[in-house]
């Protein structure tokens, strides 16, 4: 039986940098669930949708052929790697996301995607919802300040506009009816503030270890 690793938690987190990390080390494979919302409000921005239009969206989530490898995206048969981080598809795919039809289309997905192989699968309701009988379950969180320090250097971007934006998205987020971000009961909570990557990383593999394989290494 496939092996699941979910790591939920907020915007600015470090979840998308941690799991790509952890699957490396664990020779799984790393999926972000975002980037499925991403590609799907690609396709509606290309096609002039409004990313609010709630029956649209679904249809298009229904629709999306979608595939996932580290950090490549696949939409329809075309490689949108780079085409779902442009902000005008960070922004749409934020409304997109809070569409219950959409959520419930790309969560089957993704158990799918997570039923064939060992994977670390990273996004905001993974460990609650798409795979609440996961492995392990990690609720990945940092001070509100230092998730908008990090997204602004990510992102060469005006700090006080990202943080106003994260706090948005939270809000979002944490209010909508389907999927909310939560973390799972039996989630572990782990504040990544003042903590480096890799203290982060060996926090993960030592919990997945003690987990799963009473202490040894995959490989």
């Amino acid at each position: 039986m496939a092996i699941v690793i979910a790591i939920d938690g907020p915007a600015g987190a470090g979840k998308s940098t941690i799991a790509r990390r952890v699957a490396g080390r664990l020779g799984f494979t790393y999926i972000d669930s975002g980037a499925m919302y991403r590609a799907v409000a690609l396709w509606a921005l290309r096609e002039k949708l409004d990313p609010a239009d709630a029956h649209r969206m679904e249809q298009l989530a229904l629709a999306a052929a979608i595939t996932l490898e580290g950090d490549g995206v696949v939409l329809n048969g075309e490689d949108v790697s780079d085409a779902i981080r442009a902000p005008e598809v960070s922004r749409a795919a934020s409304q997109v996301a809070t569409i219950a039809g959409v959520r419930r289309a790309l969560v089957e997905k993704q158990r799918v995607i997570g039923a064939a192989r060992n994977v670390v699968m990273e996004g905001r309701d993974i460990g609650s919802v798409v795979f609440p009988q996961a492995d392990v379950k990690i609720f990945l969180d940092a001070e509100s300040g230092e998730r908008a320090r990090r997204r602004a250097a990510e992102v060469n971007g005006d700090h006080d506009a990202i943080a106003r934006q994260m706090r948005e998205r939270d809000e979002r987020d944490r209010e909508r009816a389907e999927s909310p971000l939560t973390q799972a009961p039996d989630a572990v909570y782990l504040d990544s503030t003042g903590l480096s990557v890799e203290e982060v990383e060996e926090a993960i593999l030592k919990l997945v270890r003690a987990r799963i394989t009473n202490g040894k290494e995959f490989r």
